[in-house]
């Protein structure tokens, strides 16, 4: 089995029960725990926090360790983390639930980041886009099919087992990653970790292509998150429809990213990955707009196909530019340049739903969306005006290699 092979299994059982979390989480705190909008919103809130203070700590280990080692870790990590949470479901402990997520959350961090690092070593530079495909395919179909499930079976009946369905998930990630091959660790560099933050952060700042890829990534996650708070009021009280739209268009949006990433894995090398470093960014702009044609009392249609537009480009441009970011990074400090732009992309989405939240509260839905649509066009500014948009081929770019 190749490594590629093992890490999408890895991934379908990884991302399975992070979907599991990210649904279930308010659904599960409702029904086994009776708790309140704020109790709710303070564990949304963990999850969030893993993925954002987790991020810079987890590329200093990704850059220092051996990768196996690593990837095993992460997936002990999230399987503790999910057993946890389920025996706190069946304990009736809050306490419990939301310390069990929160470590789950960490060693999905963790995972991810070290994927990033270990396809490079796995796959020829011009067969690195479609392994990133690949790799992708299951976060994105997870994403589509685990809301849709969760929601048509879960009750106060059902929801003993939903963080079981998690932990499994990630035991079968286990089995997979334990076969991976062993790989060197990364030589130890003098210097605290601080300073090694600062050098990854720098070497962002340093690289045109790179600093063109957390710009464009901070807008649009930016949007993305004011888009989410928007869409509920927009839907139920500006054109009056049932707020299941929301949850339709959500599906059509895993859909879509599904059907992205299944297109960048048959034709990425056939494509000039500028052209989907464009078309990414660009199309999330005519797709919010979508929104704003449907009249009130009228047919969902264009959100559904908004959602799917904002779900197909940016799904491939997810996948061209980590293919990016792996080539123009040095081995190294693969690690800490990754967790600079995710740390960049989940700081962006707390300021995106307050920014989406005040301007609903103080304007009106519409204002909001034309706002959202301004920062998506300020994402594909940022990638437009810079050396993406002339990238031929990921051969071209080659492989970078610490000095």
């Amino acid at each position: 089995m190749s490594v590629v092979t093992r890490l999408q299994i890895a991934g379908c059982g990884m991302h399975l029960a992070d979907q599991i979390a990210l649904v279930g989480v308010p659904l599960v705190a409702a029904l086994a725990f009776g708790a309140s909008a704020e109790i709710i919103g303070m564990l949304v809130a963990c999850q969030s926090l893993a993925h954002l203070l987790g991020s810079i700590p987890a590329g200093l280990i990704v850059d220092r360790s051996a990768p196996r080692r690593v990837a095993l870790a992460a997936v002990l990590i999230s399987l503790l983390g999910f057993v946890g949470t389920a025996a706190s479901v069946l304990s009736g402990s809050l306490v419990g639930f939301g310390a069990g997520v929160t470590v789950a959350g960490f060693g999905i961090v963790l995972f991810v980041l070290t994927v990033l690092s270990i396809v490079p070593r796995s796959v020829p530079s011009t067969r690195l886009a479609q392994a990133n495909a690949r790799i992708e395919m299951p976060r994105a179909a997870a994403s589509f099919a685990v809301p849709l499930v969760l929601g048509a079976v879960i009750s106060a009946g059902t929801v003993d087992w939903v963080f079981g369905a998690a932990a499994t998930g990630a035991g079968a990630a286990l089995m997979a990653v334990a076969g991976l091959p062993s790989y060197e660790a990364g030589h130890p560099s003098a210097g605290s970790p601080l300073r090694k933050v600062v050098e990854g952060g720098a070497f962002v700042l340093s690289s045109d292509l790179l600093r063109a890829i957390a710009g464009c990534a901070l807008f649009w996650n930016f949007a993305f998150s004011a888009l989410l708070v928007t869409m509920v009021p927009l839907i139920t009280e500006v054109l009056r429809l049932d707020a299941g739209v929301f949850g339709i268009a959500m599906a059509a949006f895993g859909l879509a990213a599904f059907t992205g990433s299944s297109l960048a894995a048959r034709y990425a090398g056939r494509i000039r990955p500028s052209l989907i470093l464009l078309f990414g960014p660009g199309s999330s702009v005519p797709a919010v707009l979508l929104l704003l044609t449907v009249t009130p009392g009228g047919s969902p249609l264009p959100i559904y196909a908004g959602f799917f537009l904002l779900g197909l480009g940016p799904s491939m441009w997810l996948i061209a530019q980590n293919s990016v970011r792996q080539l123009v990074s040095p081995r190294d400090m693969l690690g800490r340049v990754n967790a600079v732009i995710q740390t960049t992309i989940y700081g962006a989405r707390p300021l995106g739903a307050l920014c989406g939240g005040f301007l609903v509260s103080m304007t009106s839905p519409q204002t909001a969306i034309a706002f959202v649509a301004c920062a998506y066009g300020l994402s594909f500014l940022a990638a437009a005006l810079s050396r993406l948009r002339s990238i031929r081929s990921y051969g071209d770019l080659g492989v970078a290699e610490a000095g």
